[in-house]
């Protein structure tokens, strides 16, 4: 028998070592993950409807026995089965329907007595429910279950509910006494919240409405006080340091400005005059600028470069992709043409690349110029925080999509001087509200407008059988002199298939569907000076059609592209949809971006819609939020959000607040969590983040 409840899970009565395996599938380890493996939702048996009362819409809980069951093949779907059963109750029957579920039949037997729940609908005239969620149930659970509110939890088909509930009941039974609470207790009487036990007994086996409304706000909060606990701890252990100047009036970045042919939008401008003040402070700068897709956030960290090597300072351009350093360095070298650098001996500014695909020679050269001071701006890839590149006077840090780098990535660059600037770039916005809370150590600026003069780009969606359609509508953009996109999707899990895949199907779009355009071809082994050359050719226009895999995600920026077709559509997360839309629609041109793809679940489902229906990044974003939920929207690598068990930061913004707030006050009382009152909160931090301190969290 365990001892702990942070035992393995093995050890609880009725699980044992081989059981155990699929609980660590759901990522089951101890008896404590058990006792916070929450309910998706509930079965409400208080509430039984009698099959008479059913109508058309309702969401609805019926008890009843099969009394006959078929099941059929689609005549319209090849290969598409249909299940359906009677099921009668003392008033009446009513029809239930399974899709593509033929192995239910052996469950659903005639006389065996079911719980459905599912939504009524009408087929022809008469109700039905469609897809149904079931439960076997014997005349001795069912009277121990009236009157009760039963928990349905995410589970494989190693599971049963009945079974994973006794699981749940025994543990609770046995050691919800020995779970230490790890919110301190004034936390929660200022709060008024349950306390650990019952807010776990509720959530699991609520005895009322109300009861789990408190267990689910009570484990929120818990959820996020957990969360923002580290991030307070690491700003306030912060060393304070003095902060590289720089002049604010630059004469450098005056002029820059005075020779754009465009003008900044207001959003851009508040920005910039934000970065600037951080800049001319005595305060080290840590921000970050939100803005979607196209917004213009380069330009702005340029300028911030300039103020930058206009006071002296060198600046350390970051970005993701050897393809991106690349583009950044044409673009920015164009930009700044004719700029000289200030100073009694003027000269003309120096920027410099460094990228892992340098030779040996170009390498030594480029690493001895940063350390010289003779290089200016200096835009790389990862291979500029490596040890061997040391900069004379590094003042400006910029790193273009954070999210691709990994913690130790960013910070690594940051030690090459630590009273540098820090300026950090995302196209994969969140509510700006929400972005405050959860990027605590950095200051947040968003640029929330699009320049103008952009075309539209219209969004749609093409089944398989209409893919005809689609390579029509790319042809009638390349007979306007347009270019375009295909992607392929590459996942790691099957790579080489994808990677297979792609390589085919680029044959048969050469050799076939469009044998009378010049294509190119671009993935990830394709060696990297291949894939520049391609790039550039595209961009010179010698390319009319640039097969890609999702490679092409970030930065890349060719004006003349005005459509995009995007395979396998449903093998994409939403944020990735839309950046991947984001290249094109770059010019004055109207664009068009073609989903081809079936999706096959229901959250697919609701990203296509949500990217055919929402151009705007934030809005997408929040979709994003909403049907993933916060752990996968902000990663595995982001410290917290990804171990949210229950709290969700976009519906539950207030607890948040609160949590922050609370963890605030008793970071200021406690900095290293040395009270004995806190000692639990601290065990559990342990437990939940090992290693908290040394860890970078959000942002």
């Amino acid at each position: 028998m365990p001892v702990s409840i942070y035992d393995s899970i093995q050890f609880l009565k009725g699980v044992g070592p081989k059981r155990s395996k699929s609980f660590q599938a759901l990522g089951i380890n101890t008896i404590e993950d058990l006792l916070y493996y929450f309910p998706r939702r509930y079965q409400d048996w208080r509430d039984l409807r009698p099959i008479s009362d059913l109508k058309e819409g309702d969401a609805a809980t019926v008890k009843g026995k099969v009394c006959a069951v078929s099941g059929r093949t689609s005549w319209q779907r090849r290969g598409f089965n249909i299940l359906e059963a009677r099921i009668e109750d003392s008033t009446g029957r009513i029809r239930a329907v399974w899709f593509n579920q033929p192995y239910l039949k052996d469950y659903l037997k005639t006389g065996v007595s079911l719980v459905l729940h599912g939504k009524i609908e009408k087929y022809g005239h008469i109700l039905q429910l469609a897809s149904p969620e079931f439960e076997m149930i014997t005349d001795e659970e069912e009277a121990l279950s009236r009157g009760s509110i039963l928990p349905v939890y995410p589970l494989s088909d190693k599971f049963s509910q009945r079974y994973f509930r006794k699981i749940i009941g025994s543990a609770l039974d046995e050691f919800i006494t020995r779970l230490k609470d790890p919110l301190p207790y004034d936390v929660r009487k200022r709060n008024s919240l349950l306390n650990s036990a019952q807010g776990l007994i509720n959530i699991h086996f609520p005895r009322s409405d109300e009861l789990q409304k408190e267990a689910y706000r009570r484990l929120s909060f818990e959820d996020f006080f957990l969360f923002e606990v580290p991030i307070i701890m690491k700003k306030a252990s912060r060393p304070r340091r003095k902060a590289v100047r720089h002049n604010a009036g630059s004469p450098l970045l005056n002029d820059f400005i005075g020779s754009l042919s465009f003008r900044f939008t207001a959003s851009q401008t508040q920005v910039l005059n934000e970065i600037l003040a951080d800049m001319s402070s005595d305060k080290i700068m840590q921000r970050l600028i939100q803005g979607d897709v196209g917004c213009g956030k380069t330009v702005v960290a340029l300028c911030a470069s300039l103020a930058a090597i206009d006071s002296g300072w060198q600046t350390a351009f970051m970005v993701p992709t050897e393809i991106l350093a690349r583009q950044h360095y044409a673009v920015i070298s164009g930009f700044l043409d004719g700029l000289s650098r200030p100073g009694p001996k003027s000269k003309k500014l120096k920027i410099g690349l460094m990228t892992g695909a340098l030779s040996a020679k170009s390498r030594r050269e480029a690493v001895k110029q940063i350390k010289d001071g003779k290089v200016d701006l200096t835009i790389g890839t990862h291979s500029l925080i490596e040890r061997d590149v040391v900069f004379e006077r590094l003042g400006l840090i910029v790193i273009d999509e954070q999210h691709k780098f990994g913690v130790a990535q960013r910070k690594l660059l940051s030690e090459k001087n630590r009273s540098a600037d820090t300026l950090i770039m995302t196209a994969t916005p969140i509510p700006r509200t929400l972005a405050i809370t959860l990027y605590g150590n950095l200051d947040i600026s968003a640029i929330s407008e699009l320049p103008p003069g952009r075309g539209r780009i219209q969004t749609r969606h093409f089944a398989e059988g209409m893919r005809r359609q689609a390579y029509g509508l790319i042809k009638e953009e390349l007979a306007k002199k347009r270019q375009a996109y295909i992607i392929y999707p590459i996942i790691d899990e099957s790579y080489a298939l994808d990677l297979n895949a792609a390589e085919k199907m680029f044959k048969q779009l050469s050799g076939v569907e469009f044998k009378d355009y010049r294509l190119g071809l671009i993935h990830g082994r394709i060696k990297q000076e291949q894939q520049n050359k391609t790039m550039e050719k595209f961009k010179a226009g010698e390319i009319d059609i640039l097969v890609a895999t999702s490679v092409l995600e970030v930065g890349i920026d060719v004006p003349d592209a005005t459509v995009m077709l995007i395979e396998h559509c449903d093998r994409f997360g939403l944020s990735q949809l839309h950046q991947l839309r984001g290249r094109i629609g770059r010019s004055g041109y109207d664009s068009i971006c073609l989903l081809m793809g079936e999706p096959k679940t229901e959250e697919a489902r609701r990203r296509i819609d949500a990217i055919v229906n929402n151009i705007d990044g934030f809005k997408i974003a929040e979709e994003d939020l909403k049907i993933r939920g916060p752990g996968e929207f902000f990663g595995s690598r982001q410290h917290g959000l990804s171990e949210l068990r229950i709290g969700n930061p976009l519906t539950q913004l207030h607890i948040l607040k609160s949590a922050r707030d609370e963890a605030a006050r008793l970071i200021e009382a406690d900095p290293e969590l040395n009270l004995r009152q806190d000692q639990d909160l601290k065990a559990a931090l342990e437990r939940r983040y090992p290693g908290y301190r040394e860890k970078q969290v959000v942002g």
